[in-house]
């Protein structure tokens, strides 16, 4: 049996981001393990008394993830359990307990005591930007290939080892998307977002799992504000937003020519 092993930021972003491949690997008798690096503890709060949850937004965001997990197929959860950053500008930026502060080599440490643990076949995590430029997800990005390196100077690597990565031509679909007047304003990019579409080698056909990534996310209910784009997106055009997840080989072997379909192309068990 072979290995998935997500390195995520917050919870919910495994459902939006890789909540597809996760069901894909869960459904064809992999095994998933979910790294999440903290417990979202300053992200914003609805459907929810503010005074009262945000003092337990943790202890709240946890049990979230926990309900997604099981939707999602997920066979191991675990925290590297430092504090939510926050965007880069705020006080919660600057706290010392958070992650993006947090010394690599020791948050490399912590990941890779599971990565021993696992020795997984398939690695991903978000691409040098973090994916859309949050200090925690670039953080991520920095403490999973420290930890990769690390493992590799002791004798093991991963078969594969992939950054998640939005194709730009996809980010200027949704954008497309959201002039019919059936469909919901669409997320603000950051300038410079996405991966050029020339360097994404993979893209993996989700659309049996669309349901599953919506009902993942529902299970973030602290995070579900009415005009979140996943959830405000007419049911006939979901599977056309968010039915493919994409991307890049940055370690390994191809299975088969690119684009690949899958992320255990090659890999096999």
């Amino acid at each position: 049996m072979s290995t998935l092993f997500l390195v995520h930021a917050h919870p919910d972003d495994e459902a939006i981001m890789t909540g597809g491949v996760m069901q894909k690997a869960h459904q064809a008798g992999h095994r998933v393990v979910l790294v999440t690096s903290t417990r979202g503890e300053v992200g914003e709060i609805h459907n929810m008394d503010e005074a009262e949850t945000r003092p337990k937004l943790a202890e709240v965001r946890t049990a979230e993830l926990a309900a997604a997990a099981r939707i999602l197929g997920v066979d191991r959860q675990e925290f590297l359990d430092y504090r939510d950053s926050g965007m880069a500008g705020t006080d919660d930026n600057q706290n010392p307990a958070s992650y993006h502060l947090a010394p690599l080599e020791q948050a490399a440490e912590r990941l890779a005591a599971i990565l021993r643990e696992e020795r997984p076949e398939v690695v991903v995590t978000y691409d040098p930007t973090g994916t859309y430029f949050h200090p925690d997800h670039i953080k991520a990005h920095q403490v999973t290939t420290t930890a990769l390196d690390l493992l590799k100077g002791e004798g093991w690597e991963p078969r594969k080892f992939y950054w998640h990565g939005f194709p730009r031509s996809g980010l200027k679909a949704w954008a497309e998307l959201s002039t019919r007047p059936d469909a919901p304003e669409p997320p603000s990019f950051p300038p410079n977002m996405g991966v050029p579409d020339e360097e994404i080698t993979t893209v993996v056909d989700v659309r049996p799992f669309v349901d599953g990534k919506l009902s993942a996310f529902k299970a973030h209910l602290s995070q579900n504000g009415p005009e979140a784009f996943f959830l405000s997106t007419p049911a006939e055009l979901r599977e056309r937003a968010f039915g493919e997840e994409h991307f890049v080989l940055a370690r390994g072997e191809l299975g088969v020519p690119r684009p690949e379909p899958d992320l255990f192309a090659g890999v096999g068990g």
